[in-house]
């Protein structure tokens, strides 16, 4: 949560210089685990274990297309319904609800690092 309103910037894998969805969450897990991730949502997602999304535990992975692509977009869940993400130009890192109109319709999978 020390990265909320961390500015958005494409391929940004920083919180000085910004942070896109998968730079935001490879920053995290690098600095919690010591794990190096791709910077790519896609990438991330062939290296984590898909879990059905009643199995969403925090510091899982959501997936969305938000692109034409089936995992264009990720973040960070964060229990409760809530996850934490880079979402678009001119933005920053927030916190958003998986059921939100937007997202819900977009959710393509969870997964785990574990």
């Amino acid at each position: 949560l020390g990265l909320l309103d961390t500015g958005y910037r494409f391929g940004g894998a920083n919180p000085e210089a910004g942070l896109d969805c998968s730079g935001m969450v490879g920053y995290v897990v690098e600095q919690t685990t010591g794990l190096r991730l791709p910077h790519s949502a896609a990438k991330i997602a062939e290296q984590t274990r898909p879990i059905d999304k009643d199995e969403l535990r925090p510091a899982d992975l959501v997936f969305f297309n938000t692109s034409g692509q089936r995992f264009s977009h990720m973040g960070i869940y964060l229990g409760e319904g809530k996850f934490i993400h880079a979402p678009s130009s001119g933005g920053s890192v927030r916190v958003d609800k998986l059921e939100s109109a937007y997202y819900a319709r977009r959710f393509t999978g969870a997964r785990s690092l574990f």
